[in-house]
């Protein structure tokens, strides 16, 4: 493996060897055979196993957590966890490509609303049984055809045209699996070598991912640097470099595409971007989760559960999360409103205090409530306390938490009005949150199992209409992300002139055509049995993480008894 210069100094003097180093492997790589790309995977797995305590260790560093806290479980989970199941779920792509097998076969495929297709895609290997009663589906675009899909799958992998290619990756500062697997993006789904530079705000990982991605550099495929924004212009402009993919933020991406300032935004008004590349982007937005009424009042213990699993859904990561809920949309009619609000409002007080690590926390923190007296203060890191702001006017076009992506421990409440009929709410809550709010990467559900069966087609319809790369049913989005077969990005159809929550797709280990996806849907159960390794209250999500993690991470049998036994304490809570 290449050595690691110690300052981003020596990083830049290092990049040109690098990148020629890249357009070298990134050919080798072109004419690879598949089972030698399936068999990097398998190398993959074990490295990140053997990787893991040392990644986990850092990112807890970084965000001031004791790796023997619960919290350090999100740790595992999103990072070595998250990259061990994505390198199974493509090698399990590829092997069925290899043995001349399809892998969309009839009984994966279904019809969805709208003439589209849905194929699932969790679970999809045995040991996807750690997660019981979820499930998801890729939803392709209308008029997708089966053939059209089935010809896509692996489209690039297998193109033997198809020129080789660098893709520099700009990564996400706040979860550190997401540049991991972004590079298996890079390499499986786009059949290109990667350079990627770590965001500062979590490049203490950067040895412990080298470590992890070892066979990958070996193969001069692959290449992990940390640096600052001078690294990230040289290697945008760098002309071994034919792609770039970036997740963070809109104004980010414009810098790159369009340059700062006024210069910027007249190439912009001109259509002449200043990077000539193609670029592909997460870019984050607004979450909302609907919380659709029910013709029958919710239990104490229900009411409190759907609201323990909202606070989790904003204060994971200490709520540093482009997946995170900000916004939860009710029917203002509905008369158990202010229940579920109340219990919102004691859960988000009793979760785990947190640091508010990342940059900027207490600046985003005041922009979105400083419009908002009432903006009840509950607990956390006091430089930049956990925030719930109830009754925001749903006209109000001008509201930061419908337009500002805060990231940060902001919980935003708004009131529909209009009936609290169940099909009539919905259609009125899809019609906020795609005209109302910032952004398309993600949306949530939340409907007791007696209101869907009452709303029969309805639900899916609705889904349907929703214009969102994400949503999940009565499941927060964050587990849906950790799915490796399931897409993610935002919903399609934004432009370089007007980003939104960005362009393209990752993860996707079937391989499908990108230009074929519309958007994952993804399902859980109404009452989560156990409590899910990421209610920010599991006492032992740290311990069972990182069992599931050595489980996942073993390919012999020798692993089966312990791994089964894990799973089934899970499982029994």
């Amino acid at each position: 493996m290449p050595a690691t210069p110690a300052s981003a100094t020596d990083r830049a003097a290092h990049l040109g060897a690098d990148l020629v180093a890249l357009r070298s492997g990134a050919e080798r790589w072109r004419r690879m055979p598949l089972a030698a790309k399936r068999a990097l995977l398998a190398e993959v797995r074990a490295t990140t196993l053997a990787a893991a305590p040392d990644w986990v260790a850092a990112a807890c560093a970084v965000k001031g957590i004791p790796t023997d806290a619960p919290a350090a479980g999100e740790e595992w989970t999103s990072g070595p966890y998250a990259v061990i199941g994505a390198t199974a779920a493509l090698e399990a792509t590829l092997a069925a490509l290899e043995r001349g097998e399809q892998p969309l076969p009839d009984r994966r495929v279904r019809r969805a609303p709208g003439d589209r297709l849905a194929v699932r895609a969790f679970p999809l290997l045995p040991k996807d049984a750690v997660l019981a009663g979820y499930r998801a589906e890729v939803w392709l675009r209308p008029g997708v055809s089966i053939e059209d899909a089935r010809a896509g799958v692996a489209r690039a992998l297998r193109d033997p045209d198809r020129a080789p290619r660098v893709t520099l990756v700009l990564g996400a500062g706040n979860i550190t699996g997401i540049p991991a697997l972004d590079v298996l993006t890079a390499l499986y789904q786009e059949a290109s070598a990667a350079i990627v530079k770590l965001n500062p705000v979590n490049a203490a990982v950067g040895d412990a991912m080298r470590r992890a991605f070892a066979p990958f550099i070996d193969a001069d495929v692959l290449r992990i640097i940390e640096g600052d924004d001078e690294v990230g212009a040289a290697l945008i402009a760098a002309a071994e470099v034919d792609h770039v993919h970036i997740t963070g933020s809109r104004a980010t991406h414009d810098a790159i595409v369009w340059g700062p300032g006024e210069q910027g935004d007249a190439r912009r008004a001109a259509g002449t971007p200043l990077l000539e590349k193609p670029i592909t982007s997460e870019l984050g937005g607004v979450g909302p989760a609907i919380v659709v009424p029910d013709a029958r009042p919710w239990s104490s213990a229900e009411l409190t559960e759907v609201a323990r699993a909202l606070a989790t859904q904003r204060l994971h990561n200490s709520g540093f999360n482009c997946i995170a809920t900000q916004l939860v949309v009710l029917p203002a009619a509905w008369p158990q409103a202010d229940a579920l609000v109340a219990a919102l409002r004691g859960q988000l007080a009793l979760a785990p205090a947190r640091p508010a690590y990342y940059p900027g926390a207490a600046e985003r923190r005041r922009a979105a409530v400083e419009g908002h007296p009432d903006a009840l203060a509950l607990g956390g890191d006091p430089a930049a306390p956990r925030a719930l702001v109830d009754h925001l006017v749903s006209a109000d076009a001008d509201e930061p938490l419908f337009t500002t992506e805060v990231f940060g421990p902001v919980l935003g409440v708004v009131r529909l009005p209009g009936s609290a009929e169940p099909a009539a709410f919905l259609d009125a809550a899809v019609a906020f949150a795609n005209d109302r709010l910032a952004g398309t990467l993600s949306a949530g559900v939340v409907v007791h199992p007696r209101t869907q069966r009452a709303l029969g087609p309805a639900l899916e319809t609705a889904i349907a209409a929703l214009r969102y790369g994400t949503v999940g049913v009565n499941s927060w989005v964050g587990p849906i992300f950790g799915m490796p077969a399931g897409t993610w990005g935002a919903f399609p159809g934004h432009a370089l002139d007007d980003v939104g929550s960005g362009i393209g797709i990752v993860h996707n280990a079937l391989l499908l055509d990108p230009a074929h996806v519309e958007r994952t849907v993804g399902h859980g159960p109404w009452r989560a049995r156990p409590t899910p390794l990421w209610d920010v209250r599991n006492a032992t999500a740290h311990r069972t993480a990182e069992a599931l993690t050595r489980f996942a991470g073993r390919d012999d049998l020798t692993a089966l008894p312990a791994g089964l036994a894990t799973i089934a304490r899970y499982l029994r809570g």
